[in-house]
């Protein structure tokens, strides 16, 4: 297999597995695109490579820096922005799992503490939904400090827990 073919089959897979895990496809498209690149790329060459309009582009790689995956780089003598992504696997994955946690873990744990407060006159209408949510809060508690422990470790304490199981 031809490197251009290779290149194009996994900028096609890490977008299809960036759909799974609910990002945008042209999103996780732009992120492998970067991750191969040898060189930071400008959004001129995203889009040429890509085929994706100036719009799908901007607001693609407006995304991937709040995510804090994306990186701009200046280049001396250029008026265009350059982007470039870290190719530790490992940091990638810490990044994308503190992300996650702040968009998705904590709000849902501030959602559940607050229903804890519930009051009714239905007694076992009410004892039923706080034991739920109740439940709910102690898992995503659990999983959200496993999530912690993993974005504030290092690869190495991470395969030793890993080996442990």
């Amino acid at each position: 297999m031809e490197l251009n073919e290779a290149k194009n089959k996994f900028i096609q897979a890490w977008g299809t597995l960036g759909s799974s895990w609910g990002i945008n496809k042209a999103m996780a498209q732009i992120h492998a695109l970067l991750l191969l690149a040898t060189e930071p790329l400008s959004t001129e060459e995203i889009m040429e490579q890509l085929q994706m309009s100036r719009g799908n582009v901007n607001m693609n790689l407006r995304a991937l820096l709040d995510w804090g995956i994306v990186k701009k780089d200046l280049k001396v003598g250029e008026r265009k922005e350059f982007f470039s992504t870290g190719k530790d696997v490992w940091e990638l994955a810490r990044q994308i799992s503190k992300e996650r946690r702040r968009r998705e873990i904590e709000p849902i744990l501030n959602v559940l503490q607050n229903l804890q407060s519930v009051s009714g006159d239905n007694k076992k209408a009410v004892n039923e939904f706080k034991k739920v949510t109740s439940d709910l809060l102690n898992f995503s508690i659990k999983v959200d400090s496993i999530i912690d422990k993993f974005s504030k470790s290092d690869q190495n304490w991470f395969y030793k827990l890993l080996m442990k199981l």
